[in-house]
């Protein structure tokens, strides 16, 4: 009577965390949502843009305006051209996108590798399109990624490889070596690329992104996922935009119309004007949560929790086996909720088989004050209790 894939899916952690967060009052540092980072003058040209209207259907494919804004931006940070009549398309967000491309790019019985850990939507929405995940597994801490495993996981099978850099939950970023492996890998194997890369803005340290989209050999065969949300601190306005060669493009772009069809439009018409800003609010952006990254890391070690900075998106992995005897990374979240009144989320949830435990994920796209509650409150539960 209803579809296996789905009713057997699990709640998804983000929202148990959040639930229980709220329950307890705790300071929730897991589910990915930023605080207070919203720029002021996006928000005013959303208010314009809703005064002014339209309010109907706009085209399926985006408005215009929008769809220019996604090419020039790409241009002007990453030195990506994109025909944005023929290659950029404008979803309801960017896991709409990636169902899009599941959707319009997947056969039934195709396998596509993903990596793990693992964006937790990647795998239900591939199965229900009738293809199969394939997990190759990053290993901490360094999580370089593992080569032969790849290539012993391609098979006649084989359709596509999802890239998602930087990376959720790990916030690894892939360099121009790991992509330029990975490209040969498509060109040998005859696979395509789907590329999440939501956190294309939040890089740091002065590393940048790089897109296996902007790699010649390779272009036509990669679609390249991307986030207003992330990217200007907004995950409710739910923007998101494709970016593919128009052969790839087409079959997704018609998943796209009888998925959501199309995307309001005063919110795009928002984002358009966000794309266009400076580029100090794009710098400012990468300082302040680098800053923050670093006060949470360093706090974070300081109570034995083994933490590293990310390289990119808002999210710190720390190590708890100093803190924990039993490794159990759900239950010290669940614990570390109920007690000490912060919560973060495991990194088992980010694993098909959930079994690489003893780390937890940090979110530190919030305020400063909500941080510093945070350590306030992990530093009380240590010194009453420890983490036994």
């Amino acid at each position: 009577m209803v579809n296996q894939i789905f009713a057997s899916c699990e709640t998804t952690i983000f929202e148990v965390m959040s639930r229980l967060a709220e329950e307890h009052g705790a300071v929730n540092l897991g589910q990915g949502f930023p605080e207070g980072l919203e720029p002021a003058e996006l928000i005013e040209a959303g208010i314009a843009a809703f005064r002014k209207g339209p309010h109907q259907y706009p085209s399926t494919m985006g408005l215009p305006a929008l769809r220019q804004a996604v090419a020039e931006n790409a241009k002007r940070f990453f030195g990506i051209e994109a025909d944005w009549e023929r290659e950029i398309f404008i979803t309801s967000g960017a896991t709409e996108a990636l169902c899009d491309a599941f959707l319009g790019l997947l056969d039934p019985g195709d396998e596509v590798i993903v990596f793990e850990p693992v964006y937790d939507s990647y795998g239900p929405i591939i199965r229900r399109a009738g293809a199969v995940p394939v997990a190759v597994r990053l290993e901490p801490p360094e999580w370089r990624l593992p080569r032969e495993k790849i290539l012993s996981a391609i098979t006649l099978r084989t359709k596509a490889i999802v890239v998602n850099t930087p990376m959720n939950p790990i916030g690894k970023v892939f360099d121009a070596g790991e992509l330029r492996f990975l490209a040969d890998c498509m060109l040998a194997h005859d696979l395509v690329a789907v590329c999440d890369e939501v956190y294309e803005h939040l890089v740091f340290d002065g590393r940048g992104h790089n897109s296996l989209f902007a790699l010649p050999d390779v272009r036509d065969r990669v679609v390249r996922i991307g986030s207003a949300g992330k990217t200007f601190s907004v995950t409710g306005w739910k923007i998101g935009y494709v970016m593919a060669a128009a052969k790839l493009l087409t079959p997704i772009a018609r998943a796209h119309q009888f998925v959501t069809f199309t995307t309001p439009p005063a919110l795009q018409a928002a984002v358009a004007f966000g794309l266009a800003m400076p580029d100090a609010y794009f710098a400012g952006l990468k300082a302040t949560l680098a800053a923050r990254r670093d006060f949470l890391v360093a706090a974070l070690s300081g109570l034995g929790f083994e933490a590293r900075p990310a390289a990119g998106a808002y999210f710190t992995i720390a190590g708890i086996g100093g803190l924990d005897d039993a490794g159990d990374d759900v239950a010290f979240c669940r614990r570390m909720t109920v007690e000490a009144g912060v919560t973060a989320v495991p990194l088992s949830a980010f694993f098909s088989g959930r079994d690489l435990r003893g780390y937890i994920r940090f979110c530190f796209a919030k305020t400063q004050p909500t941080l510093e509650e945070a350590v306030a409150r992990l530093a009380a539960w240590r010194e009453r209790h420890g983490a036994q």
